[in-house]
């Protein structure tokens, strides 16, 4: 049986957010920050200059993002943060014709980015992952978690370099509740914190 543990991405452990962002996928290239900046923006940017953005945001905390580990090895990814600071959800008209908690809000926290190593894939990290981003969400003060995760039982195959949104059935496990449906395959969801 693995050891699997679940930290914040702080600026000591930059390398092992590296190392969980490469091994398969755009996690590498992206450098979770896809939902940090405008599209313009993210169009002028190198990879390595996305590096240095996730660098200077880790360093300057609070923790963006959780980190698993299996058998110490960082593995996995999720971003968790305040929805106000993930500037491309609040562009996405998608979300925001269809999301029922005020824009302006920074007690809204997302859950917007996962990414699993594929040597480490099929052993339930992401809801792992998930349930330490609720935790973390709930003691740093966030009031409800919204997520947009896809439904790959919706009838359209989905490619597997999409699903860094995260599967709307692990959503559901952890008790999500499903606020809204933007497209047949892409659900909005959400956990309210303060009962």
């Amino acid at each position: 049986m693995a050891n699997i543990t679940i930290e914040p991405a702080t600026a000591d452990r930059f390398d092992d957010a590296q190392h969980a962002l490469s091994g398969g996928g755009d996690g590498h290239g992206c450098q979770c920050q896809w939902w940090m900046i405008t599209n313009a923006e993210w169009q002028k940017t190198s990879q390595e200059q996305r590096e240095g953005m996730l660098r200077d945001e880790i360093d300057a905390g609070p923790p963006p993002a959780l980190i698993a580990y299996v058998d110490g090895e960082a593995a996995g990814w999720v971003r968790i943060g305040p929805r106000t600071k993930q500037v491309r959800i609040g562009r996405t008209r998608n979300f925001t014709d269809a999301s029922q908690e005020p824009w302006d809000d920074a007690s809204v926290w997302s859950v917007s980015c996962f990414v699993v190593r594929k040597d480490h894939r099929n052993q339930g990290l992401n809801a792992k992952l998930l349930d330490a981003a609720i935790d973390y969400a709930r003691t740093s003060g966030a009031r409800v978690i919204e997520a947009y995760p896809l439904d790959p039982d919706a009838g359209k195959k989905i490619p597997a370099n999409d699903l860094f949104h995260g599967v709307l059935s692990t959503f559901e496990e952890a008790g999500f509740r499903e606020v809204a449906r933007p497209k047949p395959h892409l659900a909005i969801v959400s956990l309210d914190l303060a009962g």
